[in-house]
C-alpha cells in the first residue's frame, strides 16, 4: 500500500502490481480482443507505454520523406528491367532498410482473402481460440497476446497467432479452420516471392543471384498474424513498440487501417497502405551478415 497525505487526512492507496495484472490477463486466454468484448473504457495500466515510446520526431506522411515503392513488373522477363529493379532494391536497402513492392506476383484476391480469413479467426468465439492459446513457443501454431508479455515493461495492444510454416510445417489439420486453406496458399506464394527477393538482394550486392539462397535464407518461414482491435484510449498504448525484426527478411501485408511507421534518419515516417502492395523489411540476420552493405530497419505500429 502507498500512503497518500492530504490536508487533514491520510488515505491508503493500493500499490500497483503489474505482475498480478498481467497474470490475470493472460489466464483469461481471451487476449486484447477479450478486453474490448468486455466493454472496457479504460486501457489497463499494463498496456500504458512510456511517453517517449510515441516518438517525438514523428513526421507526417505528407513530409519530404516517402518509403520507396518498387514495381517488380517484368523482373523475370526483361534483363534491362531486372537491372533497373536491382538498383532500386540496392538503394532502398542501403538508405532505408525498407521498401514496398507492387506487381510482385501474388494476386490481390489472395492478399484480400488472407486478411479476411485472419480477421475471421480473431473475431470468432473466444472458446474456439483458446485451443491455440499458449506460451509454449515450441508448438507449430502459437496464439497469444504479446510473446514477451511477462518480461516487457509495457504490453502492446494486440493479439497474435504465429504459424511456423517451414521447413517443418504443421499439417493442415493443425491449422485453425478459419484460415487453414488460405495459410497454405499464401505461404506457397510468399515462399516463391522470398526466393525472388533474395535473388534481387544478392545481385544488388554484386553477388551471384543464388548467393543468399545457398545460405539457406529461404529455408524457414514463420507467418505472424497480428490483430489490434479498436482501442478506447489509443494515446496511451501502441499496437507494436519500437523494434527491429530478428529474421533475414520480413514481408508484411498491411490492412487498410495502416499505422505502420519506420524510423528513417532519426524520424518516424508513416507507411500508408498501398492496395496490392507488400512491405519488405530487411531483418537483423541479413543486416548483420552483410554489415555496411544494407541499413538496419526499425519499426513501430500506432493504433
Amino acid at each position: 500500500m502507498a500512503v497518500v497525505a492530504k490536508a487533514g487526512e491520510v488515505q491508503l492507496e493500493p500499490v500497483y502490481d503489474q505482475a498480478r495484472e498481467i497474470k490475470a490477463f493472460d489466464e483469461t486466454k481471451a487476449g486484447v480482443k477479450g478486453l474490448v468484448d468486455a466493454g472496457i473504457s479504460d486501457v489497463p495500466r499494463m498496456f500504458h507505454q512510456p511517453p517517449d515510446s510515441f516518438g517525438e520526431t514523428y513526421v507526417p506522411t505528407a513530409s519530404q520523406f516517402s518509403i520507396p515503392v518498387i514495381d517488380l513488373e517484368g523482373v523475370k522477363e526483361d534483363r534491362s528491367t531486372r537491372k533497373s529493379i536491382v538498383e532500386e532494391v540496392r538503394v532502398a536497402s542501403k538508405e532505408w532498410g525498407f521498401f514496398q513492392i507492387i506487381n510482385h506476383g501474388i494476386p490481390v484476391s489472395v492478399l484480400e482473402e488472407m486478411k479476411v480469413s485472419v480477421r475471421r479467426f480473431f473475431e470468432q468465439d473466444v472458446e474456439l481460440k483458446k485451443h491455440f492459446y499458449t506460451r509454449d513457443l515450441s508448438k507449430k501454431v502459437v496464439h497469444n497476446s504479446n510473446f514477451l508479455l511477462h518480461t516487457t515493461p509495457a504490453a502492446s495492444w494486440r493479439d497474435t497467432i504465429c504459424c511456423y510454416m517451414a521447413p517443418d510445417p504443421p499439417s493442415p489439420e493443425e491449422l485453425p479452420e478459419p484460415f487453414r486453406d488460405m495459410m497454405v496458399e499464401y505461404t506457397d506464394c510468399v515462399m516463391s516471392l522470398g526466393h525472388l527477393l533474395f535473388e534481387l538482394i544478392s545481385e544488388a550486392l554484386g553477388l551471384n543471384s543464388d548467393h543468399l539462397l545457398k545460405l539457406d535464407c529461404t529455408k524457414g518461414l514463420s507467418q505472424l498474424c497480428h490483430y489490434a482491435p479498436a482501442c478506447p484510449q489509443p494515446e496511451l498504448t501502441l499496437g507494436t513498440t519500437k523494434h527491429s525484426d530478428n529474421s533475414f527478411l520480413t514481408v508484411l501485408l498491411q490492412d487498410h487501417i495502416g499505422g505502420l511507421q519506420v524510423l528513417h534518419e532519426s524520424q518516424w515516417i508513416d507507411v500508408p497502405p498501398v492496395p496490392g502492395a507488400l512491405v519488405v523489411n530487411i531483418g537483423d540476420l541479413l543486416q548483420e551478415s552483410l554489415e555496411n552493405c544494407i541499413k538496419q530497419s526499425t519499426i513501430n505500429y500506432k493504433i
